[in-house]
């Protein structure tokens, strides 16, 4: 069991996931995995024009999955995270480039401390120009490592996680922290990025 599979089963709230597609409201959404969806709702949250992230499940063949069920493998799900954001104030290309300098592209089936193909780093288009966005990023992230393992895809059934998991980073600020820390997310971002871990590209 991780360490943050752990802090979740402490909690007593419970909730219902929920399957969700392009017909969500709120403008523009886009989907991506960074491992633990805690950090990636949390990451993507900071940015001038993201309105909500929200954490979830996609990827998988089992319908409307549990996080027990995706935790301990094998329903094919990773965790990941609806993206809502205004055009107007931030791209796709700019959320993409985010994307890359908070996870470890060079793994996979897995990020920092968890491991398991439910926590594969992963970039889910809705559309071609969403694609090409894409793997035009990958040409640029392949330029500067050896190897990139993070999946490119399209994107499928999204299923919204239990309501404890949702602002997670917010609600339980102490276990995040410490959960965070533990797992040396921050520690590798810097040692692979440098100066551009966990920010914003300034020429995206």
């Amino acid at each position: 069991m991780t360490a943050r599979a752990w802090l979740a089963g402490l909690l007593l709230a419970t909730g219902t996931a929920m399957a969700a597609d392009d017909a969500d409201p709120g403008g523009e959404v886009a989907y991506f995995a960074g491992g633990c969806f805690w950090c990636t709702e949390a990451d993507f949250e900071k940015l001038d024009g993201v309105t909500e992230a929200v954490s979830g499940y996609m990827g998988g063949d089992v319908p409307d999955p549990t996080y027990k069920q995706v935790s301990r493998g094998g329903t094919g799900h990773t965790e990941a995270v609806r993206v809502h954001y205004d055009p107007e104030r931030i791209s796709y290309a700019q959320l993409v480039a985010f994307h890359w300098r908070n996870i470890d592209p060079t793994v996979a089936d897995r990020q920092f401390c968890d491991r398991g193909s439910q926590y594969r780093a992963g970039i889910y288009y809705r559309d071609d120009a969403e694609k090409a966005i894409a793997e035009a990023s990958l040409e640029q992230v392949e330029a500067r490592f050896d190897e990139v393992r993070t999946e490119i895809a399209p994107a499928t059934t999204f299923y919204e996680a239990e309501a404890y998991h949702q602002d997670y980073a917010d609600r339980n600020s102490i276990r995040y922290k410490i959960y965070r820390f533990n797992c040396g997310r921050d520690d590798r971002l810097e040692k692979l990025w440098g100066d551009e871990a966990g920010k914003l590209p300034d020429d995206a």
